[in-house]
């Protein structure tokens, strides 16, 4: 590996002729040329999600692998859009380059830039720039209903952070758990199950929220307490034996606590 790109090229360029090849209607693949941008969408997240638990994973060969996939997905995308006349992969290439150079004036110009913080100051500007420019102007306008729920919330928040709609600090956040809890008491008493839904929504919004003015990214925390429930859940039925199914609550709370103290 070196800093030399040249040998990137042949590799793209064998990538689009291999995607070109699977896609044609003579000789081709026929779950490839089956597919349109919808079918093939599920399969673009779920690689998305892959390079995150490659990274997780912290394996050089898994990731490499994973990004690759994920590259795929990006030429069938492009490929389907050239054979409507769209737009092609060096299109693509192309936009997300003079992307890059607009949003960093301040490497590819002569724009003074003093820290990180005025980088995204910066940076979140030229996107509203961007989004207006396609009219656009909604401070929640271009957040993707794609993205996973924790995600999703923590961006909307954020978003609407910016027109003051906003809690001073975490204390008030937290006061505002307590008050969904509450509601979310009340709510179970009515038997009502789309208010239970519904206060259940508001309580995990509200986590959300708590999680942002603490700089804790939502999605990360909850991939990381999974992790923790995966090991101590094995730690019991390792522990456990075959009988652990039938363990009483006492035993399984015991087996539980000696999981977390062991540091799981």
């Amino acid at each position: 590996m070196s800093d030399d790109y040249s040998a990137a090229a042949p590799a793209v360029t064998r990538l689009l002729t291999i995607m070109r090849r699977l896609r044609d209607p003579h000789g081709g693949c026929p779950w490839d040329q089956a597919q349109d941008f919808r079918s093939i969408a599920p399969y673009t997240l779920e690689e998305a999600y892959e390079v995150v638990d490659a990274i997780e994973h912290g394996s050089p060969d898994e990731l490499r692998d994973e990004l690759g996939d994920l590259l795929f997905q990006t030429v069938f995308h492009a490929r389907l859009a050239e054979e409507r006349g769209w737009f092609g992969f060096g299109d693509v290439a192309a936009a997300i380059g003079d992307k890059l150079e607009r949003r960093h004036p301040h490497v590819f110009g002569d724009v003074e830039m003093g820290d990180a913080e005025a980088q995204t100051v910066a940076w979140e500007t030229h996107k509203r720039g961007e989004r207006a420019a396609r009219g656009r102007h909604g401070a929640l306008d271009g957040v993707p209903l794609a993205l996973p729920a924790l995600s999703r919330a923590a961006k909307l928040q954020r978003r609407a952070a910016r027109i003051g709609l906003d809690w001073e600090d975490a204390d008030g956040v937290v006061a505002k758990l307590e008050e969904e809890v509450a509601e979310l008491r009340a709510a179970r008493v009515t038997g009502d199950e789309e208010r239970v839904r519904a206060e259940i929504g508001d309580l995990l919004f509200t986590c959300v929220n708590l999680a942002r003015h603490l700089d804790v990214d939502p999605e990360r925390a909850l991939r990381e307490a999974n992790g923790r429930f995966e090991q101590r859940v094995r730690f019991v039925e390792a522990h456990g034996g075959t009988d652990a199914a039938r363990l009483d609550a006492e035993a399984l709370d015991a087996w539980w606590r000696r999981a977390k103290e062991a540091g799981l």
